[in-house]
């Protein structure tokens, strides 16, 4: 009745629909009508042209910081640091897109790619940990996120900037910012970036299915011991999944400097747009195409949250909540897995 596949499949459409009900029953609880407040995240999700291209920039960041998670998950590696990685990758687009004067067919690229090894470069830290000294990833990640914060703020008031608080914005020949797109949808914030976000998640799933060094990270993923017996060099690909994983996380950082704010302010705390890609990963099952929908969905549910309370009066907090339940679902899997085994029993 169901191949594995199609459990596969079913587990986080099932955790998606258990989290939404679980936020309706929370409503009805506290007094809300949960109709009213999931119509209200619809239309400030999808509701005009203005909404629809929010959605989409909100987007293009998760897919990218999803698709790093999902990266180093499928080598076996968990990258608590995607957080660090774009701010590092933040800092370097807007840095070349406020240095330099070039013509745009070499700005722009150049912004990107010095985000995509700004954000290689924070990974390779903890990979070389790991593969050398056996160092795990989780802890050094986590404080590289610290690490990453503090010197972006100390670098943009420092030395991009005398003392001030943001950086000038970058130029017009490094911005992915689109007059077209903007004029489409009633002057949104979308950019160009989501078509890179797409071509990425087409790049991850090459490389994993159709190369032999994609092969070989899956495979170390699997089973170190049994990879190091066939004659691989895990420490290599230990290394290499976690510069690739911070690569994608540095273009994330790349997407909200150039192509978003057009310029880096000093954070007072994180953007959770990492943290975010950890969930969007697990959701979208480590997967190209997986993490390209969970995206949309933890896009949808971010932009059309701030309908909530003007139309609804729903607080914004219960999307965060439903978001959790859905993860809780996800990551509760076994029992879903359970039930449609059971189902599959005795459909015998």
């Amino acid at each position: 009745m169901f191949s594995n596949r199609m459990v596969n499949l079913l587990i986080p459409i099932i955790s998606v629909v258990l989290g939404l009900l679980s936020g309706a029953i929370i409503m009805l609880v506290f007094g809300y009508n949960p109709i009213a407040g999931f119509g209200a995240l619809w239309n400030g999700a999808f509701g005009d042209a203005y909404f629809l291209g929010e959605t989409i920039r909100q987007v293009t960041p998760y897919i990218l910081s999803g698709l790093a998670v999902a990266f180093a998950l499928r080598s076996g590696l968990l990258n608590i640091g995607v957080e660090g990685q774009v701010f590092v990758g933040w800092l370097a687009s807007v840095w070349i897109g406020v240095a330099f004067e070039l013509p745009m067919i070499i700005h722009l690229p150049l912004a990107i790619i010095a985000a995509a090894l700004a954000g290689a470069f924070w990974g390779f830290i903890p990979g070389i940990l790991k593969a050398k000294l056996g160092v795990h990833e989780v802890i050094v990640t986590i404080m590289m996120n610290y690490i990453a914060l503090y010197v972006c703020n100390s670098f943009v008031r420092n030395v991009i900037t005398d003392g001030a608080d943001r950086t000038d914005n970058i130029a017009a020949t490094a911005s992915l910012q689109s007059e077209w797109l903007a004029g489409l949808t009633f002057y949104s914030r979308i950019h160009y970036g989501f078509i890179l976000a797409i071509f990425m998640a087409l790049v991850m799933w090459f490389v994993l299915n159709r190369t032999t060094r994609g092969f070989e990270l899956r495979s170390v993923g699997f089973n170190q011991h049994a990879s190091r017996y066939a004659g691989m060099n895990v420490s290599k690909n230990i290394i290499l999944a976690m510069v690739i994983s911070g690569a994608f996380a540095g273009l994330a950082g790349a997407m909200e400097g150039l192509g978003t704010f057009g310029f880096m302010s000093i954070k007072s705390g994180f953007t959770n747009i990492g943290f975010d890609g950890i969930a969007v990963a697990l959701l979208g099952a480590n997967t190209a195409l997986g993490v390209v929908l969970a995206a949309f969905l933890f896009g949808t549910l971010k932009i059309g949250a701030l309908n909530m309370p003007t139309e609804a009066g729903v607080p914004t907090e219960l999307v965060e909540i439903i978001i959790a339940l859905i993860i809780f679902f996800v990551a509760s899997s076994y029992m879903i897995r359970w039930v449609i085994l059971r189902f599959k029993k005795e459909g015998k």
